[in-house]
């Protein structure tokens, strides 16, 4: 199966990703946007992602790999809603601001500029390629 490429969205105040490299892995749960359901029900093991400090911050800090596709979210008060499994992967040397994603030509499609809202979305895989290169 071929590797699909994410971003996901925190505050930081909510998980940050330095607690999320502490705690080396989580359930991404607590996400109620239709259309973010259908991607992590899209998530399979070994997927690349993002991840993005939304909130005052506004940048990608780091990547992750799902470890496990899309189950029941426990945090949820009816059926259908459902969470996947990230394992922390690299921090980026150099948060990739949104303002610097907005200034690549390379990335003008990506969906976070056109959905801003959107806390998580799919990311092509030379998108998620330039973010890293741009971070080191």
């Amino acid at each position: 199966m071929t590797t699909q490429y994410w971003l996901v969205k925190s505050e930081p105040e909510t998980y940050a990703w330095a607690t999320f490299v502490k705690d080396g892995k989580t359930a991404w749960t607590g996400v109620r946007n239709y259309a973010a359901r259908i991607h992590l029900n899209a998530m399979r093991p070994g997927d690349r992602v993002l991840y993005y400090h939304s909130g005052g911050e506004r940048a990608v800090v780091g990547t992750a790999e799902v470890t496990k596709a899309a189950f029941p979210d426990t945090t949820a008060d009816e059926p259908g809603w459902v969470a996947v499994e990230l394992k922390a992967g690299a921090a980026l040397a150099r948060p990739v601001t949104l303002a610097a994603i907005k200034a690549e030509p390379a990335l003008a499609k990506m969906t976070l500029l056109r959905i801003s809202r959107l806390s998580v979305q799919p990311v092509a895989r030379a998108e998620f390629e330039r973010i890293v290169k741009l971070g080191k």
